[in-house]
């Protein structure tokens, strides 16, 4: 399972996003994702990149199999925050074989970024070497809890 820990500057970075989406200010998509411990059972939170394909909204972990992935689909459900505003939601993984337009469209959205986790991946990278990455990065779905 491809995993990247994060590094210094990366924890930094991750924090002041995290502490700006908290307090309402969404970078290019930012969201603070609240998802439950699956060992703990206690609530973790890290800050994520939501993005929109085709009218469905996604997470995908750059960095691999991490913690939140972990949990999350332990949990099978969480929440996104934007400053005080809560979404809970239900997360369906995506398979291997429909995460390629996923894949390139958070490579155009955020290389600039996380683009230093996909090892020489691009947006415009052959197709067969981004279904080679496809198992190292989870993708989930985002459906929103009924209201």
């Amino acid at each position: 399972m491809r995993y990247l820990a994060p590094k210094r500057t990366t924890n930094a970075f991750n924090e002041a996003a995290k502490w700006l989406t908290a307090r309402g200010i969404s970078l290019l998509g930012s969201r603070v994702l609240a998802v439950r411990g699956r060992t703990s059972g206690e609530v973790r939170t890290t800050v994520v990149n939501l993005f929109t394909y085709e009218g469905e909204r996604y997470l995908l972990a750059p960095r691999g199999h991490t913690q939140w992935v972990r949990n999350l689909r332990a949990a099978g459900e969480g929440e996104l925050r934007l400053g005080r505003r809560t979404e809970p939601f239900t997360a369906i993984e995506m398979p291997d074989a429909v995460k390629e337009p996923l894949i390139r469209l958070y490579l155009r959205k955020w290389a600039w970024e996380t683009g230093a986790f996909f090892d020489g991946l691009k947006a415009d990278s052959p197709r067969a070497d981004i279904m080679d990455a496809a198992p190292g990065l989870p993708v989930f779905r985002i459906a929103p809890h009924p209201a």
